[in-house]
């Protein structure tokens, strides 16, 4: 049974209100469960150890949960047992979910009883528009919010007489020729197929990937991505990936590690990556923003990344002090730290303007191009973002499709057609389990 089903199941019929009962010590003790490793996970013990050190009423405990899937498990089983922590970071695909759940407590709902004034309009807006509801109050809070971006490897693209990034994905295609040309075997690779491929690429070029703006009107909703353009640039992928060109890695970002280590020349990959980039890769390397086809007008990408969800069933003091912290965690200084250590993106405009005023991004120019790549146009309702239920599973039925397509199992149209065709089956199961 798949991750949301539980979490939904788990929670029928439970509705908690009040106090766990936990016995009041000072300082007011909370819980953070965390579903990161490596500089990521290093950066959030330094932001709970300094924010510990900056006042003595609260105290914040972080927990490294496992994976996301594991960390969403955990929480479930801690649920029933009425041992739930405070907080819990919750990956993108399972806004849905989370906010369907009857065991969260909104975000702005909280800052707004525990008396902060939230600026909500100084927040990124695809970042503040993904963790909204329907009117736009916000659910979750942003945290860990990323964007794919485009890698390259500027050594070997001076080996092939190349200086600047590729536009358009057919300009990657003439980039892959002299790559190739010049001895190079993999041009090409990518990490978070959906993602990148489908979930951006149809926001970038302004069509649908599922009906109802993207899910965010009503559970209603039906897939769309095996639109004409979609089909197309899935055969420009296959068409790379035939010829040698492209290396497929495997799901979500295994993709990663073959352009850090210098196997690959180009790649898709998430902003969060450019922490890591710049202390693993032993090249000279450049990013900008995602290709896009040729005569497209400029879009603002989409999120990727997580949030943290509070959950409900503790004390008033305990949601004092996570309201506190969220407002520690939000502040420029700490948002221009978290983004310098990590490459993710500040989630608040004023963050944005502090790091500029510093001079970062004269020092790291790779760490704007996040930043520009999801504010260079207004956020649109096929921009803002995807709120889909089941989306976990619908992204695993997508990469099983397009690896069907990668085999030479299926056509690339046959295999968006059979992915959205199982796609649906699945927003269908989950519109019933809300009756």
């Amino acid at each position: 049974m798949r991750i949301q089903r539980w979490f939904q199941l788990a929670l029928v019929g439970v509705l908690l209100c009040g106090s766990l009962g936990v016995a009041q010590a000072q300082p007011v003790e909370i819980q953070w469960w965390y579903a990161n490793t490596g500089v990521i996970a290093d950066t959030i013990k330094k932001i709970i150890e300094d924010y510990n050190a900056s006042q003595s009423k609260y105290k914040v405990t972080g927990t490294y949960k496992g994976s996301y899937t594991e960390t969403v498990n955990q929480t479930i089983a801690a649920f029933r047992a009425n041992k739930q922590p405070e907080i819990v970071q919750v990956f993108e695909v399972g806004t849905q979910t989370m906010m369907m759940s009857g065991a969260t407590y909104p975000v702005y709902q909280l800052m707004e009883e525990q008396g902060f004034k939230i600026d909500w309009s100084s927040y990124v807006a695809p970042v503040l528009s993904y963790y909204g509801d329907s009117s736009g109050n916000l659910q979750s809070m942003p945290f860990n919010s990323s964007t794919p971006i485009f890698y390259y490897n500027k050594d070997h693209f001076a080996k092939a007489g190349l200086k600047d990034p590729p536009k358009t994905w057919q300009e990657v295609d003439t980039y892959i020729t002299k790559l190739r040309a010049s001895g190079q075997q993999c041009a090409y690779t990518t990490s978070w197929i959906s993602w990148v491929h489908l979930e951006n690429y149809s926001a970038l070029h302004g069509i649908p990937f599922a009906s109802e703006s993207n899910g965010f009107k009503s559970l209603k909703t039906v897939l769309l991505f095996n639109g004409p353009k979609q089909v197309a640039h899935f055969e420009l992928l296959n068409k790379w990936l035939k010829e040698g060109s492209m290396s497929y890695e495997g799901r979500s970002g295994t993709a990663d590690a073959a352009f850090s280590t210098g196997k690959c020349s180009m790649g898709t990959h998430s902003a969060g990556n450019i922490g890591n980039y710049t202390r693993q890769a032993k090249f000279a390397w450049g990013a900008t923003v995602m290709p896009i086809d040729e005569g497209t007008p400029l879009r603002n990408s989409t999120i990727g990344g997580a949030s943290l969800w509070v959950m409900k069933g503790h004390s008033k003091e305990q949601y004092a002090a996570v309201a506190d912290f969220f407002r520690y965690v939000a502040t420029p200084p700490v948002q221009v730290f978290w983004h310098r250590s990590t490459g993710y993106v500040p989630i608040t405009l004023p963050a944005y303007e502090l790091a500029k005023k510093e001079g970062y991004y004269k020092e790291v120019p790779a760490q704007e191009i996040a930043i520009t790549s999801l504010t260079r146009s207004p956020t649109t309702e096929l921009s803002r973002g995807l709120r889909l239920g089941n989306f976990v599973q619908i992204r695993d039925v997508i990469d099983e499709e397009t690896e069907n397509v990668w085999a030479g199992k299926k056509t690339p149209k046959q295999g968006l057609d059979d992915a959205v065709r199982r796609g649906n089956d699945l927003l269908r199961q989950f519109e019933q389990m809300q009756k």
